[in-house]
């Protein structure tokens, strides 16, 4: 039985780095639509070789440029990636099947991360995302930073596994943490969390512990610590921020 008809969707800025990775694993879709933020790198002559149909736009924030790319999408189906990441083979054939009689409206993958100079051990939890969709059904929520794809119905998860080649050096994932982080502090304190004194004492353990023992990282030795403690000093930095601002605005 056929499929119906699937379009793959990548942001892009200055990622000519990982870029033919990521495109050479969504050459099976029937389409691949890349919205570009003004690159100044090979990131469009990349996407050209392969075949994307191309479209340029100013950075809107991550949830307004990624629904830009899926609205540019000829088909009802999304397979959204990041230019960092890549599809599995496995994931591949995963999809193709599922959906020749799909079950749900949207489904979640699991992704692989990057730790700093390996990839996690098999025992290690993968961060289950959102990323396969009809996007009659729904579209990127209002979250600044960490907007992710919402969809009215049934979601599902299939084993279709990517990979997102992330930080490979500490001092980069602390810049991100700081950028991303100082990136919240708006939409919190429009959105002011509850009990933030109690959070920002005891949550930053609590992520630790998330990771380095409920998702496995203790098995991947070194990398697997850092990449824990980052994600809990990235707790710290988003809710210390926004007790910050708050105080300094009484003042």
């Amino acid at each position: 039985m056929p499929r119906p008809p699937l379009s793959a969707v990548v942001t892009t800025f200055n990622n000519a780095g990982t870029l033919a990775s990521c495109l050479d694993s969504l050459a099976f879709c029937d389409e691949i639509v890349l919205l570009d933020s003004n690159s100044d790198d090979a990131t469009r002559q990349i996407a050209e070789q392969h075949g994307a149909r191309v479209f340029i736009e100013p950075f809107k924030g991550y949830g307004p440029q990624k629904q830009s790319a899926i609205d540019k999408a000829r088909h009802d189906w999304i397979l959204l990636l990041d230019a960092d990441e890549s599809l599995t083979a496995e994931g591949r054939v995963v999809i193709e099947r599922e959906l020749q009689a799909p079950r749900a409206a949207g489904y979640r993958l699991p992704r692989y991360e990057w730790l700093f100079w390996r990839w996690p051990s098999p025992g290690t939890r993968p961060n289950w995302q959102l990323r396969l969709f009809r996007k009659s059904c729904g579209g990127m929520n209002a979250v600044p930073i960490h907007a992710a794809p919402e969809v009215e119905g049934t979601v599902r998860d299939i084993d279709a596994p990517f990979r997102h080649f992330g930080e490979a050096e500490l001092a980069v994932r602390v810049d991100k943490i700081n950028r991303y982080s100082s990136g919240l502090v708006e939409y919190k304190l429009k959105h002011p969390p509850r009990f933030l004194g109690l959070r920002l004492v005891f949550y930053p353990t609590v992520a630790f512990l998330r990771f380095y023992i409920l998702q496995r990282y203790f098995l991947n030795g070194w990398a697997g610590y850092f990449a824990a403690r980052s994600q809990a000093f990235y707790a710290f930095l988003k809710y210390a921020k926004v007790l910050e601002a708050e105080r300094q605005g009484r003042r």
